[in-house]
């Protein structure tokens, strides 16, 4: 299957946003791409908790999501929204980093809610509090594809070994990271995290991400790593879009993953062992 990753510079208005989203799907659809990926907060990248209240809706109300099943299922494609920033009912209006799974009718095949809140203070002038705006999700999602099992992550969640590894060996071939990474640590970090996993378990790693300098009507403007990639079983970077909005392809191969998990079956080597 032809495997295309969309990387998007979202700012904080959802409605602006929606059509530059939905030309770069047609644009990877037209180029004959069976499964599209976008980043994360495809909907709304913003910093103002204000702005959030303003422009976020529930999901049952949300017209990136309503509009986007629509195009899957205009076009026929597999498409993963990375997430969409949604309300909730929660009593402390916390909101969800939710990751959808539409199938080719347009049906929501899966949903996964972040797990790993990003609160880190990365300088003196760059601190995130993720918890305090979104609520973390308490569930792994393993969702049924074409090619086999798909694993849904999203972001922070690649710093945490052991849901990749519980993923895989529950059967996952393919491994979604879609992100809206910081540039300090996206330099440092991003590719090694996400090769890391591909080579630990033996599947794509496909990592769709936000770029650039996001425009913000309310607070500082958000920055972004980009550098959305698609990484093999073996751990090779197979492409990367750079820094700018676009669409970048990648063939998924099920031979390759088998290939990599019979040379290394790291898999299948769990030991128990006490301590420390």
């Amino acid at each position: 299957m032809k495997a295309a990753l969309v990387q998007l510079c979202s700012g904080d208005d959802p409605a602006a946003n929606l059509p530059v989203t939905a030309a770069l799907i047609r644009q990877a659809a037209a180029a004959g791409a069976g499964f599209v990926l976008t980043p994360e907060v495809t909907n709304c990248v913003s910093a103002s908790r204000a702005r959030q209240m303003e422009v976020l809706t529930t999901e049952a109300e949300d017209r990136t999501l309503a509009a986007l099943r629509d195009l899957a299922a205009a076009h026929g494609i597999w498409l993963l929204i990375g997430s969409l920033a949604l309300k909730t009912g929660d009593v402390d209006g916390r909101f969800a980093n939710r990751s959808f799974l539409i199938a080719p009718d347009g049906a929501v095949a899966a949903r996964y809610d972040k797990i790993h809140m990003f609160d880190v203070t990365i300088s003196d002038s760059e601190s995130y509090r993720e918890s305090a705006g979104y609520r973390p999700g308490a569930q792994a999602v393993l969702a049924d594809m074409p090619f086999g099992p798909l694993g849904m992550t999203i972001c922070y969640d690649v710093r945490f070994a052991h849901l990749y590894r519980n993923l895989a060996q529950a059967g996952a071939r393919v491994l979604t990271v879609p992100s809206a990474f910081s540039p300090v640590t996206g330099a440092a970090h991003w590719e090694t995290l996400l090769r890391a996993r591909a080579i630990e378990t033996g599947a794509y790693v496909l990592a769709p991400a936000q770029t650039g300098t996001h425009a913000a009507s309310q607070g500082a403007p958000r920055r972004t790593y980009g550098h959305s990639v698609a990484i093999s079983p073996w751990g090779a970077v197979l492409a990367d879009a750079g820094t700018a909005p676009g669409v970048i392809y990648v063939d998924l191969d099920m031979n390759e993953v088998a290939q990599a998990r019979q040379r290394i079956p790291a898999l299948m080597h769990d030991p128990g062992f006490g301590g420390p």
